[in-house]
């Protein structure tokens, strides 16, 4: 078994990924004081220290309505950074396993999204993460580029967590209900990543394997709702004191910064298809909050 290098061991998918990928490879996570992504030669220096076979890269700049104050910081990390890792990894003769993002889509498509839709981003992170993707398929490194979506779970900085808090704090909560995805578990990507890496592991030519498999994929729970539907499930099985009253809105009525597709669901058929099945979004989201 290779070495696998994960950055950002901190984050949603991070910490998750340090656990479910043990046992398939010498597991060094990084986080963001040992590989800062917005440090390009201080990346380049790790990944040519460490010499991973694998390099698992969730570390991203996530703050979407920040980035449209932040543009620059936020291609760095998102956008050059991910090349930098995939330009060292062919060096190395290394696979990079790199996480992307819904937002990549203008949200104007009816149905689910497709790996072969064309993309256009309507804010500076997706943005950010598309120039990510490109980078990385600009090198010809072999390489996994899983884009997911509405990413939660049970630490750092989510929806999940958010509403938990806001039910102690007020009593009724406005939430947007015109906007389409699928709510994902931090667990359920890491555990299909390790899925695959296993998948690999029990080839009898892993290079050949991995050369094949080589691409974009899409990786979300399936099923989609709103942010108030998804609100809804969470205050429905939350261990809260009290729970708020929630009230449906336009997206409209609640401006942000960066503006938000209407529709992000992924199809996620061609990773089903290629390597395993993926659970429901609520019956993941009660498996995470029980």
């Amino acid at each position: 078994m290779g070495r696998i290098l994960i950055s950002g061991r901190t984050g949603q998918v991070g910490y998750e990924l340090e656990r479910s990928l043990q046992g398939l490879g010498e597991v060094i996570a990084l986080d963001r004081s040992q590989m800062d992504l917005s440090n390009l030669q201080q990346v380049r220096d790790v990944i040519r220290r460490v010499k991973p076979t694998l390099i698992v890269n969730p570390a991203a700049y996530t703050a979407v309505d920040q980035a449209e104050r932040e543009p620059e910081l936020a291609l760095r990390i998102n956008g050059e950074a991910p090349g930098v890792m995939a330009e060292e990894a062919k060096k190395l003769g290394a696979t990079l396993i790199h996480y992307s993002t819904d937002y990549v889509f203008d949200g104007n498509k009816d149905s689910a999204y497709l790996e072969t839709d064309p993309t256009c981003p309507v804010n500076v992170y997706g943005s950010s993460k598309l120039a990510g993707e490109q980078a990385i398929q600009a090198t010809g490194v072999t390489h996994l580029i899983l884009r997911t979506s509405w990413v939660y779970s049970t630490h750092g900085k989510n929806f999940l967590l958010t509403m938990r808090r806001l039910a102690q704090e007020r009593d009724a909560l406005n939430i947007v209900s015109d906007q389409f995805g699928a709510p994902t578990w931090s667990r359920t990507i890491a555990d299909t990543t390790a899925h695959i890496v296993a998948q690999s592991l029990a080839a009898a030519d892993q290079q050949a394997w991995w050369d094949g498999h080589s691409g974009l994929y899409h990786l979300t729970a399936q099923g989609k709702t709103t942010w108030f539907g998804f609100a809804e499930a969470i205050m429905a099985h939350a261990s809260v004191t009290k729970k708020p009253q929630l009230t449906p809105i336009l997206a409209s009525e609640y401006p942000v910064p960066a503006q938000r597709p209407a529709n992000s669901v992924l199809s996620s058929q061609k990773l089903m298809e290629t390597f395993c099945g993926l659970p429901n979004w609520q019956d993941a989201l009660l498996l995470c909050q029980n």
